[in-house]
């Protein structure tokens, strides 16, 4: 039976269960050196807190009567999934950004390194040829 306010346990067995298929998922990445510790630890703490809200039943109609959610406190907890994938994607956001940037500064560095060592091997040409010829390979 089904009480108004109240965690079903059904739900409760199910969000159990797919916080902990997330956190193994997560660990055999982390293992076949797929995903890195560091950004791994987002997905760890989302698994760890969807797994304690799942298996806290108390807890979970508690949180979800602070939100003034009464008649389904499971959607709190899919609440604080979203929140956290949310979180995810900022940071993998951020972490794009910062590589992009980084990738500009070193394909500037390269075409630098390659209009030197061009210079070099062909000291009797003018500068306009030299620019010219890595481009040129490069077809």
């Amino acid at each position: 039976m089904i009480v108004a306010g109240q965690t079903p346990l059904t739900i409760s067995i199910a969000a159990s269960i797919a916080s902990l298929l997330l956190l193994l998922v997560v660990f055999e990445l982390i293992r076949s050196r797929r995903l890195r510790e560091r950004y791994a630890l987002l997905w760890l703490l989302t698994g760890l807190v969807l797994l304690a809200l799942s298996l806290w039943r108390g807890g979970l109609n508690t949180i979800a009567g602070w939100f003034g959610v009464q008649t389904y406190p499971p959607a709190v907890l899919f609440a604080v999934a979203l929140l956290f994938v949310l979180a995810v994607l900022l940071h993998y956001s951020t972490v794009i950004s910062r590589l992009a940037d980084q990738n500009v500064i070193l394909a500037q560095r390269l075409a630098l390194v390659e209009l030197e060592l061009s210079r070099q091997a062909r000291p009797d040409e003018p500068a306009v040829h030299a620019v010219a010829a890595p481009a040129d390979q490069a077809r």
